[in-house]
Formats: structure tokens, sequence, C-alpha cells
């Protein structure tokens, strides 16, 4: 029994402890031990969580659900003591976090503040979402209901999130839409010290208005040098059209292209 209560205490400490290092690692903010552990919401809200969640497994659900209360009020946070949430986790500023019953959050996640991890509607069962290792999930953004970030992913600030996100992907707008970071794939190592780089995140409609002022720059040079009786000049650029026709496609909420018609010469059209 003692073995047991020792174990017990020394796995806190070390919770405890990896809390600590993970905000002084995260946040450039943080200038001391004392200053984390006296000034920052979402680590308090997570040690909140921790001993709700332990009340909520041994069957004391009312008594879990007033701690997480307090908690909320303490700290601007909310979780539900139902979830479950791994080592290394770490809320940035924390104000207006909500993380549901169901969810299931693994190691080294990152929220930032307003991020709301919820359900849709009423369903019963598993309706929050599956947040995989590695995840940094920024400002304001929404993820709803049962779906599943995979490993690495990062999420927008803003962005809400309604399907399933592929690992080492980025995904930003409403609704989520992934998108590639700088045309590589993010490197495994950076899944255990993930960097934010919100500012760098691409914008795939300026990206697709971009495209469509260049492909009708080009077709304006090929009719001038029509008019002139001069054979048009060869593109020497990749045609970028069927870029802009997936995300057409994924703002209207289509499969694929489908309702999005090249047309003749490539040109979209509506069907």
């Amino acid at each position: 029994m003692v073995q047991r209560i020792r174990r017990a205490l020394s796995g806190a400490a070390a919770t405890l402890r990896r809390d600590i290092e993970v905000a002084r690692e995260r946040d450039p903010a943080a200038r001391s031990t004392v200053e984390v552990l006296l000034c920052y919401p979402g680590l308090h809200a997570i040690w909140f969580h921790r001993v709700a969640h332990r009340l909520n497994d041994a069957g004391a659900h009312l008594p879990a659900r007033l701690l997480s209360q307090v908690a909320r009020t303490v700290t601007g946070v909310e979780i539900h003591p139902g979830a479950e949430i791994g080592p290394g986790f770490f809320i940035d500023h924390g104000m207006g976090v909500v993380i549901g019953e169901t969810t299931e959050i693994g190691e080294n996640v990152t929220l930032y503040q307003g991020v709301t991890l919820g359900g849709t509607g009423k369903d019963t069962g598993k309706r929050h979402p599956t947040i995989d290792d590695g995840v940094i999930i920024g400002t304001g953004a929404r993820v709803l209901g049962p779906v599943h970030v995979g490993e690495g992913a990062k999420v927008g600030a803003g962005s809400i999130v309604i399907k399933d996100v592929a690992p080492n992907s980025t995904v930003v707008g409403n609704p989520g839409r992934a998108v590639v970071v700088d045309g590589k794939r993010v490197d495994p190592e950076r899944i255990r010290h993930p960097v934010p780089e919100h500012t760098r995140l691409p914008d795939p409609v300026a990206e697709a208005l971009v495209c469509l002022m260049r492909r009708v720059g080009h077709l304006e040079r090929e009719i001038a040098d029509l008019r002139a009786g001069r054979a048009p000049a060869e593109r020497d650029d990749k045609d970028c059209m069927p870029s802009v026709q997936e995300e057409l496609a994924a703002i209207l909420g289509l499969n694929g292209t489908d309702g999005v018609d090249p047309g003749p010469a490539g040109g979209a059209g509506p069907r």
C-alpha cells in the first residue's frame, strides 16, 4: 500500500514538473519557474483537470464537475472532467478555451486562447475531437464533432474544422481546408517541439485570386497578339487553374471539382 502511494506521488510530481517545463519551453515570455507557477492560468487549469479527471474516473462525477466549474471561474478555461489529456499539454493564455467530455488529446499538444474542442448537436457517445501528438491549434479555432486531427498537424487561427485533418498538414479557413506549408512535409522532429509560425500560414483564397489575376493578364496579352496578327506567345508558367477549381470546390463544399466545369480551354464556368 505504501509503495503504491509512493509510486503515485512520484508520478504526480513528474507530471507537474513536465507541465512547468513545457510552459517554459513554449512561451518565450516565461522568465522563471516561479512566474509560471503563479501567473499561468493555462497551467492551473490543467492541474485542476488532472484532479477532476481522477475524481471522474473514480465515479465521483458531481465533485469532479464542481471542481471543473471552480477551475473555469478561476482560470477562464473549461475542461470537462471526462476529457482524456496526455502529457506535455500546454494552453497559452487560456481564456475562453473549452474542451468537451469525450475529447482525447495526445502528447505535446498546444492550444491558444479561445480554442473550442466541441461537439455538434445532441449526439451521445464519442462526439468530440481526437487530437494526436504534436498538434498546434491557433487562437479562436473551432474543432467540432468526432473528427481526428493527425499527428503534427496545425490548425490556423480562426479556422473551423469539421472534417478529419491529415498528419503533418496545415488547415486554415472556414470550413477548414488543408494546405501545403512551403511545399514540404513537416519535419517529424518538430512534432516533439512544435513551432507555431502562425504568420506564415498560407491563404488559399488569396492564392486562388492571384492565380486568376495572372490568368486574366495572360488572356489579355493573347487577345492583343491575335488582334495584331501575331501568334500568341507560349505560357512560361504552370497553369494554376486546377488548384483554383479545387479551392472553389472546397469553399462550396463540393466533392473534388464537382460543380465546377473547366469549360473550353480550361476556363472555369458554372454547370
